[in-house]
């Protein structure tokens, strides 16, 4: 397409020209790929890669009922976006979390494993990722109504460690 002058000026000026230059710029997180032959893998192995994913979207944002990337994640969204990709169904809601899988003692819990955080069993308020298990320290990766993904320990929190109702094993049942 030929332009001349005053009809390219008029292109620049009503801004198209800005809006064609802009719409490839996204601020957006880019949803990075899952392992592609996860089926072979050790649950050890296994756990390691749903942990590793979950951690490269770190700085995602929040979302209320968030469940990609490119819009943000609310906790139980992003939970449930991460363990999707690796064909591990779970709900997106924190109150199913909390009873899907099998429960856990938090002093045996897994990469992989989601805590139930909330004040009781009947007012369940957010579920994060362990991303590992250290003596009597539980670091996790979430995603928080403040910071958006995160990874956290959740062990030393003066927030979290009271709110801790338990730990649910999702991928063992895989």
């Amino acid at each position: 397409m030929k332009f001349s002058h005053s009809a390219f000026s008029i292109f620049v000026l009503s801004g198209l020209l800005p809006a064609l230059f802009l719409a490839g710029c996204s601020t957006a997180k880019k949803a990075p790929k899952p392992p592609a032959n996860t089926s072979n893998m050790t649950e050890r192995k296994f756990r390691q890669e749903v942990v590793q994913y979950a951690l490269k979207l770190q700085g995602s944002s929040y979302k209320y009922a968030g469940t990609n990337p490119r819009s943000g994640f609310d906790c139980s969204g992003f939970t449930s976006y991460v363990l999707k990709q690796f064909d591990v169904t779970l709900s997106p809601a924190s109150t199913a979390q909390s009873k899907e899988g099998k429960p856990v003692a938090l002093s045996a819990v897994q990469p992989g494993d989601i805590i139930v955080f909330g004040k009781n069993q009947r007012n369940i308020q957010h579920v994060a990722l362990v991303t590992e298990r250290n003596r009597d320290e539980i670091t996790v990766v979430h995603s928080t109504t403040s910071r958006g993904v995160i990874r956290e320990n959740i062990s030393n929190s003066a927030y979290w460690k009271p709110l801790i109702l338990g730990a649910r094993d999702v991928i063992g049942r895989h």
